[in-house]
């Protein structure tokens, strides 16, 4: 498996097919999500290749206390629940080494999240009565 920086394709059929799996089911959804990775400098985008193929994506952005804002995850239908959610983010904790990770999620994935170790709070019913719920996970501080 390996992590490929996808930012300049997220317009490409096989990238933003793979951001449509992250967003609410709709096209106005995909557009925005499009439109912001081309336009924020700071958002960066990868996808998860296993062999030839692209399993996954994961967008976020870091900011200046290391913190690691997960903005977008997906796993392509036919290869979830086989360990590469888990590891699309530990290629991100290997290669960017952040303090922590947030990510911020729906009842659907939060389950995910706490399978790996993240420690997570609930936001409370937000928009159109879906419960929220913000993902936290510390890393181990790196030995010099």
């Amino acid at each position: 498996m390996m992590l490929l920086d996808v930012k300049k394709q997220v317009a490409s059929p096989e990238i933003s097919q793979l951001l449509e799996f992250a967003v609410y089911p709709d096209e106005e959804a995909l557009s925005k999500a499009i439109q912001r990775y081309e336009r924020e400098e700071d958002l960066e985008l990868y996808a998860l290749k296993d062999e030839d193929e692209l399993i996954g994506i994961i967008g976020f952005q870091i900011d200046e206390e290391r913190a690691l804002t997960i903005t977008h995850l997906a796993i392509s239908p036919e290869h979830r629940d086989q360990g590469y959610g888990r590891g699309i983010i530990l290629e991100v904790l290997y290669a960017k080494e952040p303090e922590r990770i947030i990510a911020e999620t729906d009842e659907d994935a939060v389950d995910f999240y706490r399978s790996i170790g993240f420690e997570i709070v609930s936001l409370g019913r937000l928009d159109h009565g879906v419960e929220r719920f913000r993902c936290t996970y510390e890393t181990e501080p790196q030995e010099d």
